[in-house]
């Protein structure tokens, strides 16, 4: 083997580990996750002691009846992210080489459309069950070269391309908030200058992406720059980063969600703040419409969908 450091995870069944483990981290539970993977409580417990043995060092601790994630927790828990991203974009490559009938809607969406997009398909799928929806998640860089390229059927935006001749469907709001954590000093503060705000180390996306783009228009149109404390590339990363007290980011309310119901993390009354943006399903007028994209964009663009939509990420 190639690389013999993989050899140990491998040899202890890690995939099955690191899901677990990405469970009981993001819902701080080992009953909830036990729960939503359909495993008894001691055989989470099974799991995630394996992964740490295995890792040598500690992932999670108990502060009372809490569950914490340690540093070496985060960094497996952006990781974990990463990996399972890549299995679903091979899976997505592989099913389309699977199936060539043609009676496949293609639709690709940025990082931060994957936490309502599913509902969407899945709606249309319980409709149309005999039909099939590939679903690619993609930063904006990636997303703009689908695209360009023409690769699918229909591509979610907050911001499409200026310059490209496309049809533009309305779908969700998407407000943007700056978000810290529950016990940030500024979290018990209201009407807060945004010039204030900017005196706190900064979480950004990378350079490219629609996120990055709103901060960079807020910094700019007060005449001020950034103090970026760190660069990161997903939105999970970055609210790990938040709960690790590393600083203050501006990131959409759809990202949010768990985090907020559990007051961890909290939206600052900020002034000029939620910046209003909106959800788009966009598709290239130039390219045909199969029966089956049709039949999407019908379902997409019917009230019910939206309303429902709207309920569930209110």
């Amino acid at each position: 083997m190639r690389h013999p450091h993989l050899r140990r995870y491998i040899r202890h069944g890690t995939l099955t580990q690191l899901s677990v483990f990405e469970a009981v981290a993001r819902l701080g539970s080992f009953t909830r996750a036990g729960e939503e993977l359909h495993m008894a409580q001691p055989t989470v417990s099974v799991h995630m002691k394996k992964l740490a043995e295995m890792t040598g060092l500690p992932l999670l601790e108990r502060v009372g009846r809490k569950i914490r994630i340690t540093d070496a927790g985060r960094e497996l828990y952006v990781a974990c992210q990463d990996i399972f991203q890549k299995i679903v974009d091979v899976e997505t490559r592989l099913a389309d080489m699977r199936s060539r009938t043609g009676e496949r809607v293609r639709l690709a969406v940025t990082t931060t459309g994957k936490y309502f997009a599913p509902r969407l398909v899945g709606r249309f799928c319980e409709a149309h069950p005999g039909l099939e929806v590939s679903l690619a998640v993609l930063n904006r860089p990636a997303l703009l070269n689908r695209l360009e390229a023409d690769l699918d059927d229909f591509y979610v935006f907050s911001s499409p391309p200026e310059d490209a001749d496309v049809e533009v469907h309305p779908l969700l709001p998407n407000p943007l908030y700056v978000y810290s954590r529950d016990n940030h000093p500024l979290a018990r503060r209201s009407r807060i200058p945004f010039g204030e705000v900017a005196k706190e180390p900064f979480l950004l996306r990378e350079p490219g992406s629609g996120t990055r783009a709103v901060a960079e228009a807020a910094f700019a149109a007060h005449g001020l720059a950034p103090i970026m404390r760190m660069e990161l590339g997903s939105n999970e990363a970055i609210k790990q980063a938040i709960l690790g007290g590393l600083g203050v980011a501006i990131l959409s309310k759809h990202t949010m969600s768990p985090e907020t119901r559990k007051g961890h993390i909290v939206a600052l009354d900020v002034e000029g703040f939620p910046v209003e943006r909106e959800w788009l399903l966009v598709r290239l007028r130039a390219r045909p419409l199969s029966a089956p994209a049709n039949l999407f964009l019908e379902h997409a663009c019917r009230p019910d969908v939206l309303a429902d939509l709207a309920e569930a990420e209110a």
